[in-house]
């Protein structure tokens, strides 16, 4: 029954199965809560670890855990496999747990020049003017090389353009007080729910996520994501940096035997809920390019609806759950779902599809030269590992084991656009000092960056200065900004130019 090149899905009046050489044209996990929809990806996931292909989970309810444990046997399960007429073999894989927070696997951050301005602004849920001052800010630090790594590194360039707005005006457009002062108290918030962690370094090496075990099988990365729902904007945001990230760095490489990598995004409605609408057009963009770059992308979520069409049509493989049909709003939502099959005459898509019992799903897989399949109702293969979450004690286990360990565990601190900034007024209050006999190096800098922050060491920048030496320090730093801005405009080919950055389709930063 089983096939080579394929995975086994279930059984309907034929087997069905998800070709690999078609399975980097995306797919679609759909079903109300409790219809089994958590397996479904399980055995996915397991197909695609068992043919040597690495996978990414976002993992809502920690149930995915279980795929790291050998299945325990339950008689439903084996049951169910002869029913099939397959072989229940209880067996576990290869898994490396993350967790945005630390907790319940290895850290995950990205730097803010990384993140870029098109994402953030969609994680501080910025307006139009807002983000448009965002994007000044990030073009300055492109080119003045300013890398943008945490939060204290964009509030210091912030404050130094809210400072200077009228001397930057001319040259990248109106910069408000207000505008920045909002920026920056979006900021706060974002720190206060502890959305700082995920940014700063060392940043996620995206070929991490891209390994295999001893054995060849793929290994499936799991995120610890149950806590991280309570902030759903940074989930979503989090999941399209990582979908960009692998967009911009992998190479071309047309259609091959089987995928490269695969993600699965849970809860994949909160990528879309409340985004712009040129935000929607570039994941559709992203979404329909990266299958050339071998990577499958699987949106799980209850109803098609939830994802918007231009993104709908792009996923060719489909496993559909039940779904209830109590209100008309439900019944059209029903109608919908069916209406995205290629219908199959010998029974009503509609109909069936509230009459799914748990485990059972319509299936319609990509075949031949990539049209869809009729659609089937299957009954759906049952996991060879342990369906629901593992105990702590081998979560913990399994993590102090793996070959990520201490390299991502520890938050770095390398000199970025704080520091930078804090040299050129640390330089600018020598000669300031020299030219006005006024106060110290260290009471200058409190005067350029407020009153309150914190400096490595024994550096202080709590303390104020006079107006007149802070305003001689403030005009000559953004002075040699400008001037340095002032010559990439006009095309020369000075110092800052040749450390522009380049930023891709969803505005993260180019490693090039």
């Amino acid at each position: 029954m089983l096939q080579d090149g394929t995975i086994f899905i279930g059984k309907s009046t034929k087997p069905e199965y998800l070709d690999l050489r078609l399975a980097n044209r995306h797919g679609l996990v759909t079903g109300a809560t409790g219809t089994g929809k958590t397996v479904s990806l399980q055995v996915l996931a397991e197909g695609f670890s068992n043919a040597g292909v690495p996978v990414f989970a976002a993992d809502i309810k920690g149930d995915l855990s279980g795929i790291a444990a050998p299945g325990n046997g339950k008689e439903p399960l084996v049951k169910r496999a002869k029913d099939i007429g397959i072989e229940y073999v209880p067996d576990k894989f290869p898994v490396v747990f993350w967790d945005l927070f630390g907790e319940q696997g290895h850290r995950v951050r990205a730097t803010i020049s990384e993140m870029g301005p098109l994402l953030l602004s969609r994680l501080l849920d910025l307006n139009d003017t807002q983000e448009g001052v965002l994007n000044i800010a990030f073009r300055i630090a492109d080119e003045q090389g300013l890398l943008l790594l945490d939060l204290k590194d964009l509030r210091a360039l912030l404050q130094l353009i809210a400072e200077n707005a009228s001397e930057l005006t001319t040259a990248y457009g109106n910069v408000s007080k207000a505008t920045i002062g909002a920026i920056q108290r979006q900021l706060l918030v974002l720190e206060n729910q502890q959305g700082d962690e995920f940014l700063g370094e060392p940043a996620l090496d995206i070929k991490d996520l891209m390994r295999t075990d001893r054995d060849g099988r793929g290994i499936v990365n799991i995120l610890a994501a149950d806590k991280l729902m309570s902030n759903p904007r940074l989930y979503a945001t989090f999941l399209l940096w990582l979908m960009s990230e692998l967009f911009e760095e992998l190479p071309e490489v047309g259609d091959l035997d089987q995928p490269k990598m695969v993600f699965f995004f849970d809860e994949a409605h909160l990528l879309f809920n409340d985004a712009p609408k040129a935000l929607v057009e570039t994941v559709e963009r992203v979404v329909r390019l990266i299958r050339s770059k071998g990577v499958g992308v699987y949106f799980i979520t209850q109803n098609p609806a939830d994802i918007p069409e231009s993104v709908l049509a792009q996923l060719g493989n489909r496993i559909q759950h039940a779904l209830r049909a109590y209100t008309p709003r439900e019944q059209k939502a029903v109608r919908v779902a069916a209406q995205t099959f290629r219908q199959n005459p010998a029974f009503d898509t509609e109909k069936a599809i509230t009459e799914l019992g748990v485990g059972e799903a319509l299936v319609s897989t990509l075949e031949g030269k990539g049209a869809p399949s009729m659609v089937e109702r299957t009954l759906i293969a049952p996991a060879m590992a342990q369906v629901g979450p593992i105990e702590l004690t081998e979560r913990q286990g399994i993590i102090a084991s793996s070959p990520m360990k201490g390299k991502y565990d520890q938050s770095v601190d390398v000199e970025s656009a704080y520091e930078m900034l804090a040299k050129r007024a640390e330089q600018a209050a020598a000669d300031a000092k020299a030219a006005e006999g006024g106060g110290g190096i260290l009471d200058m800098l409190g005067g350029l960056f407020g009153t309150t922050g914190q400096r490595k060491g024994s550096m202080t920048v709590g303390q104020r200065v006079t107006r007149e030496v802070t305003r001689t320090i403030v005009n000559q730093t953004v002075g040699n900004l400008a001037a340095e801005i002032g010559k990439s405009i006009g095309g020369r080919q000075g110092s800052s130019i040749g450390r522009a950055i380049v930023r891709g389709t969803l505005g993260g930063l180019l490693r090039r």
